[in-house]
């Protein structure tokens, strides 16, 4: 019998020796910071550090209780209201984060008797909830709709319920899904459309998203707070009467202390900025772009640029040779992705200076693409 504490140490070692490793760690100061999800900047914006600031003195510090208790404070109607109108459904329900809501509403609308087809490339988020929720669970090759429809005819008939789920654009690869041919399939079947669009939301679909991009309108629109609004939360955006049983059978929002005002006020303050500024929403992109062009790669399709360079120990000396030079970009490893294609993870806001992106292009040429040679 080993102790809990030899136990880790035995896992930490065999973790270790895969170079999968992980530690927490701040961005040292004076780095150049093109890692971030911060899309627009909006989390350095005075316009939202004055609402928070603001909230705080009106409302105090912290929720005090969940949402269906005492937690469910003014500014949850006025956020929820905002997303709903930005997204273009009835109505829109918050979570304490992203993983939160997936975890909630996956669970709450398929059960045993019912049948969850996943993209491969899913977030965990997505297929923790799907595990949680009890039902069969197939996954689709990556953005093959020919695939899942061959899914759906083979086995749609043995379950009541069918929840297909994709990411808008996918967090690792930057891509995007082809959602108006989802969700063409998923409605010919007679299944639910679930898209997480944490990384779409104010960067594609003139910020609105990539049901927009897509002129789509899936059965239920999850996202985050956390990314380009510049906040913290998690929503799902859908119909009045889905919304209304969410609240009832949403396990993470029932028993969840409500997010503390200041946050709340924040995101309202996000997402009028992303609704009414397009050229700023146009920002990330462009330099993404101006990034793959120097660097000859393929033209992205989000702000989300990878570099995939194979093996994590590659991954990680690539890394802290642009950390010497004065760039932080953190290499992606195992499990986050499949084995074989660790990579360094470009992402690119707003707030990114040209000649910045064109050093930065000139140093992974200089430094990361000779590593990545095939050997002779």
């Amino acid at each position: 019998m080993r102790t809990l504490d030899e136990f880790a140490r035995h896992k930490q070692g065999e973790i270790g020796v895969q170079k999968l490793l992980r530690r927490l760690r701040h961005v040292p100061a004076g780095l150049l910071n093109f890692c971030s999800n911060d899309y627009l900047a909006l989390s350095q914006d005075g316009r939202l550090i004055e609402a928070a600031c603001m909230a705080g003195q009106r409302y105090g510090t912290g929720a005090g209780a969940s949402r269906l208790v005492t937690g469910n404070h003014l500014l949850y109607e006025q956020l929820e209201s905002t997303i709903a109108a930005l997204k273009g459904t009835e109505a829109a329900l918050v979570f304490g984060s992203g993983y939160l809501a997936n975890i909630g509403v996956i669970p709450a609308l398929v059960g045993e008797r019912d049948l969850i087809l996943a993209d491969e490339l899913s977030h965990a988020c997505m297929m923790s909830g799907a595990k949680l929720s009890g039902a069969r669970v197939l996954v689709f090759k990556h953005n093959d709709v020919a695939h899942l429809s061959s899914l759906l005819a083979k086995h749609r008939s043995t379950a009541e319920h069918c929840l297909v789920m994709t990411e808008g654009v996918f967090s690792m690869d930057g891509d995007m899904a082809p959602l108006a041919a989802l969700d063409r399939v998923t409605k010919e079947f007679g299944g639910w459309l679930l898209t997480d669009d944490a990384h779409g939301l104010g960067v594609v679909g003139s910020g609105r998203g990539s049901a927009a991009h897509w002129h789509v309108k899936p059965d239920l629109q999850m996202g985050t707070l956390s990314k380009s609004v510049g906040s913290y939360g998690g929503y799902v955006a859908t119909s009045q009467v889905v919304n209304e049983f969410l609240i009832n059978r949403s396990r993470s929002l029932i028993y969840a202390t409500g997010l503390p005002p200041a946050v709340v006020a924040a995101s309202i303050s996000g997402l009028q900025i992303i609704a009414q500024d397009l050229e700023l929403c146009a920002l990330p992109m462009r330099n993404a772009k101006l990034f793959s062009s120097l660097l000859g790669l393929q033209e992205p399709q989000s702000a989300i640029v990878p570099l995939i360079v194979g093996a994590a120990d590659l991954a990680l000396a690539a890394s802290e040779l642009l950390e010497r030079e004065g760039y932080v970009v953190t290499a992606i490893r195992p499990p986050t992705v499949p084995n074989g294609t660790a990579r360094l993870r470009f992402t690119f806001t707003a707030q990114h200076a040209r000649h910045d992106i064109e050093r930065l292009a000139g140093t992974v040429k200089r430094l990361v693409l000779p590593m990545m040679a095939p050997e002779k």
